[in-house]
């Protein structure tokens, strides 16, 4: 096992490895800008680093002071935790050649994945479901591109290649609107990615999101860990997840699991990984695939029993799989709501500081955050502050603990996003499990994007 790691992140996720390196008897590097000095994990670490200012260009995406860290402080590896770095694979690259562990895929695997062409193809060649579209990038040949687009069929939808986070996508529903659409796309993908290719796809209407939750150690072996359903967004941004996914039959489940984990033993990749479906018509499309670990994966972990983090390290510290996949048994439901420093009907960020604070308890109630009484939430960063979760034996016991859970929970000094997770978790179309990813949106009253 790993004797000393470096958790290259902050808040809530950074807290989470913390605890699963204690309980592996670990020793712990907390990395952490000017602003957050007083982060839960900081003050619980063995060690800290302060490695630069607040900006996060200057400190949690600055790969010499992060390298540094480890070097100073003897460290075997480096956890990327999610966001900043950690789907970088020159950051990988350079922590691997520094001769420290990166506990994530190798770099080539990172490459392949976050360029959604390439991930598109590898997915076709291993059998993995894809929706219509145009088979690679997008060339500068307007005739071209209108006789793809014809052959998919109206609407598509223009996407960036090294897109993600809902970024660099743009829904086309004619021709007439096809050659100005694909331009805009490759101005944002080259402004936000730096890679002004594109590609097409056929637009699915209503779809929801579905993901497949899958570990593999890099030596042959990948098992999936059930679904989820994150079709509750705005603005291509998750707000709730839940797992299992109502109305997904456990047939069709292992059917499409199955794939996954052969997609992962083929590309031999190594870690956890997250395979992101639009899900239509009883139909799985794959959109992209995650190369770390996930916002949402405490629910994967409530009705599994799995440590997804426990498992990361055991595998970046080169053990086999500690389960086949006829161990893996799913019981129950589990929610997940993202509690946002942001105003519930503007949606603009509150930072500031808490004054009071309450975290709900009871019987199948997980509260994962950094913030406690006192703490200031600075300006500088993601706005989500915490996650509540809730298990139950099954959906209906989910959703009924959520609701007291919410009603439990106090964050005062700051504008939070409570309201609107009781108004979801209220909504008769929620609790009948039949919203998809445009359903949010409608009902707030927004436009698509």
């Amino acid at each position: 096992m790993l004797k000393k790691i470096v958790i290259a992140n902050r808040g809530e996720i950074a807290l989470r490895i913390l605890r699963a390196c204690q309980e592996l008897g670990i020793h712990t590097v907390a990395v952490h800008s000017t602003a957050d000095r007083d982060l839960k994990h900081v003050l619980l670490a063995d060690e800290s680093v302060c490695i630069g200012p607040a900006l996060s260009t200057q400190s949690y995406l600055n790969i010499p002071a992060i390298i540094s860290a480890a070097e100073i402080t003897n460290a075997d590896a480096i956890h990327p935790g999610y966001g900043f770095l950690s789907e970088n694979a020159d950051f990988a690259e350079r922590v691997e050649r520094s001769g420290f562990v990166f506990i994530g895929p190798e770099p080539e695997a990172i490459r392949m994945m976050g360029d959604k062409v390439s991930a598109i193809t590898a997915m076709k060649k291993a059998g993995v479901p894809c929706v219509p579209g145009s088979d690679g990038s997008l060339q500068d040949d307007t005739e071209q591109n209108k006789k793809i687009a014809k052959q998919i069929g109206y609407p598509i939808i223009i996407k960036a290649s090294g897109g993600g986070g809902g970024r660099g996508m743009r829904v086309v529903r004619s021709e007439a609107n096809l050659e100005q659409s694909i331009t805009l796309t490759r101005t944002e993908a080259k402004a936000a990615f730096n890679n002004d290719s594109v590609y097409m796809e056929k637009y699915l209407e209503n779809p929801r999101h579905i993901e497949i939750q899958i570990l593999a150690d890099g030596q042959g072996n990948a098992i999936y860990l059930a679904e989820r359903d994150c079709s509750m967004q705005r603005r291509h941004q998750k707000v709730l997840e839940e797992a299992p996914a109502p109305g997904i039959l456990s047939s069709v489940r292992h059917r499409i699991g199955k794939r996954c984990a052969k997609a992962c033993i083929d590309i031999g990749y190594r870690g956890a990984g997250t395979f992101e479906f639009l899900y239509e018509n009883e139909e799985f499309y794959f959109i992209e695939m995650n190369t770390r670990i996930q916002v949402e994966h405490p629910v994967t972990e409530m009705i599994t029993g799995v440590d997804m983090i426990k498992e990361q390290l055991r595998i970046a510290a080169g053990q086999i799989l500690s389960m086949k996949q006829d161990d893996v048994k799913i019981s129950g439901h589990s929610i997940e709501c993202r509690i946002n420093a942001e105003d519930s009907n503007t949606f603009l960020p509150s930072p500031g500081k808490i004054t009071r604070f309450h975290a709900p308890g009871g019987l199948g109630i997980r509260w994962d955050s950094h913030i406690y009484a006192g703490y200031t939430v600075p300006p500088y960063y993601d706005s989500m502050i915490g996650k509540l979760i809730t298990y139950g034996e099954n959906r209906d016991v989910a959703i009924s603990r959520m609701r007291n859970a919410l009603g439990e929970l106090i964050i005062d000094g700051i504008k939070t996003n409570i309201e609107l997770q009781k108004r979801i978790i209220d909504d008769p179309s929620f609790q009948q499990g039949s919203t998809n990813i445009h359903y949010l949106e409608k009902k707030l009253g927004l436009q698509e994007t």
